[in-house]
């Protein structure tokens, strides 16, 4: 199923297609390679991976992170004297500079977390760091990348930039047995008291951290004002987290390539159209490169896309895979969703309802023997909230980030995806062995307990031997999916039989609360943030 002989040229942007002219972001190309890049599955994975890079960082190392959502209490590996403000206070401690761009929120009245963004911004900004709400996002907008840059003054070789789905908050801090984060964050009452919760992050190692950091000082250095509410800047400046308070150092060339290791890596990004007076100065009329970067994969799909993610809403963005479906007769679809919405109550069901409706009615119609939906749950049977936002096609390309596959992801929010292509050869290759260890564990072929670590190439692909080409995979789930839906008919009578995955029947909604729906739908579930050309054209 891997593509062979396509090059990184065939699948990333090039400099002219990410349509960005006011970046810096491609200057000595649109892509880097000799990177190593690691998916670390589930937020107790990421944790535990970030706070021993943290606690590597000495004197004269540079941290910087941006959050959509922060808990200074969080623990990063669960025991005491792990809460990110404690192991980032040590990092200052020892001599460390860092610094944070935090989304400020909108008001805790529309269930937002404006007051724990603003007690881990004062809380770390006691310790020494320098820290930034921002609010530079369109009405009903929000900042939603979700990435860490650690670099190391003395050794660039140890540089680090994790990517993903992942914020540093509570009830991420979950493994493959999805019990929860006993810091939990309350959602729709179908996942519990401590929501299981499914989500992905990157461990981004080699020349391509230069870039994340390269992200990050655009939106420091930006010279337009952090909000136009003068309600919210006046209270800002009072906690001293309206502007960023010291330049950053002058930044370090690229760190070495990864021996023995060679993914070529894409950064893919969205930010809106702010409009005059108000633009940024690195993309003045926004950037939809992640729109970009899936409309040019897609459009190379010939075999299976395999999608998990927390939304997958409307019919313009679903285009994309209806078309793909229609012309190519061997391509597949897995995807991988949550089986409800994270809140409760029909006013903010019935929006998000609509939107998956829209999406997947006219996917399912265009192959209904070659597109497949699934939900996760725990062996209790709790259903797990999937949260990743993952994309891989034909094994050969692969992106992870923060970014779902709606309207808002890809021309409104702020967002940052990393698409690998790994051009080593060896083994599995990056795109299969992501694939198949996130299939792994929904099949329940690969032990969940986070002591017994990551399998090797040999292990896997043994564990998952019919699942290597599209037909396989396919097939598997759904024999798995029939089993347990099954077992569940029959009231869980008997041994709970193997694997995660429950089908997803095709939403509904009654025509009347699809009519009263839909304007929330469209102006505050899923915006769209691109000029008015772009949006009368349906182009990005």
């Amino acid at each position: 199923m891997r593509e062979l002989g396509a090059t990184p040229q065939d699948w990333f942007l090039s400099a002219e297609e990410r349509g960005n002219p006011d970046t810096g972001l491609d200057e000595g190309g649109s892509w880097s390679r000799g990177n190593r890049a690691r998916p670390l599955v589930h937020g107790a994975a990421y944790f535990a991976a970030l706070s021993e890079r943290l606690e590597e960082t000495g004197a004269g190392d540079l941290v910087l992170f941006t959050d959509w959502q922060g808990d200074a209490d969080e623990l990063l590996t669960g025991e005491p004297g792990s809460e990110l403000v404690e192991v980032m206070g040590r990092a200052l401690e020892r001599g460390a500079d860092v610094r944070a761009l935090v989304w400020r929120s909108h008001s805790r009245l529309l269930g937002y977390s404006t007051e724990s963004h603003h007690r881990l911004g004062e809380l770390l900004q006691e310790r020494g760091a320098d820290i930034c709400l921002d609010m530079k996002v369109r009405p009903g907008g929000a900042h939603h990348q979700k990435f860490v840059v650690i670099r190391h003054r003395a050794d660039p070789s140890r540089d680090v930039a994790f990517v993903g789905g992942i914020d540093l908050c509570h009830g991420r801090r979950d493994d493959a047995r999805h019990l929860g984060d006993p810091q939990a964050e309350p959602i729709a009452e179908e996942y519990g008291d401590t929501p299981p919760w499914h989500d992905v992050q990157l461990e981004l190692t080699g020349p391509v951290v230069r870039a994340v950091e390269t992200v990050f000082r655009e939106r420091w250095e930006d010279t337009g004002p952090r909000t136009r509410n003068p309600i919210r800047g006046l209270q800002d400046r009072v906690r001293g987290l309206d502007e960023p308070r010291r330049p950053l150092p002058p930044q370090a060339p690229p760190p070495p390539p990864v021996a023995g290791h060679d993914h070529a890596v894409q950064l893919l990004r969205t930010y809106p159209a702010l409009g005059v007076g108000w633009s940024y100065d690195f993309a003045g009329g926004g950037e939809r490169s992640v729109a970009r970067g899936y409309t040019k994969a897609l459009e190379r799909a010939r075999s299976l896309i395999y999608l998990e993610d927390q939304f997958l809403w409307g019919q313009e963005m679903s285009s994309l895979l209806v078309e793909a479906l229609r012309e190519h007769p061997g391509l597949h679809l897995i995807a991988v969703l949550p089986r409800v919405p994270d809140q409760d109550g029909w006013f903010a069901r019935d929006p998000q309802t609509l939107g998956r409706l829209r999406a997947i009615r006219g996917v399912v119609a265009a192959a209904p023997d070659r597109v497949a939906l699934y939900a996760p749950e725990n062996h209790a049977g709790t259903p797990v909230y999937v949260h990743a936002k993952v994309c891989v096609v034909d094994d050969s390309w692969a992106t992870v980030g923060s970014d779902n596959f709606c309207r808002r992801s890809w021309t409104n929010d702020s967002e940052l995806s990393a698409a690998v292509v790994d051009l080593g050869g060896e083994g599995l290759g990056y795109a299969r062995r992501l694939r198949l260890t996130l299939a792994g564990e929904h099949l329940d072929r690969i032990d969940p307990d986070p002591a017994a670590g990551e399998p090797d190439d040999d292990r896997l692909a043994a564990a998952m031997s019919d699942c290597v080409d599209a037909a396989g995979v396919f097939a598997a789930f759904s024999v798995m999916a029939e089993a347990l839906e099954e077992w569940h008919r029959g009231g869980r009578v008997g041994p709970r039989p193997p694997g995660r995955l429950r089908r997803l029947p095709l939403p509904s909604l009654p025509l009347p609360r699809q009519v009263i729906a839909a304007p929330s739908y469209r102006y505050l579930h899923d915006p769209d943030g691109r000029p008015w050309r772009l949006r009368r054209h349906r182009t990005y």
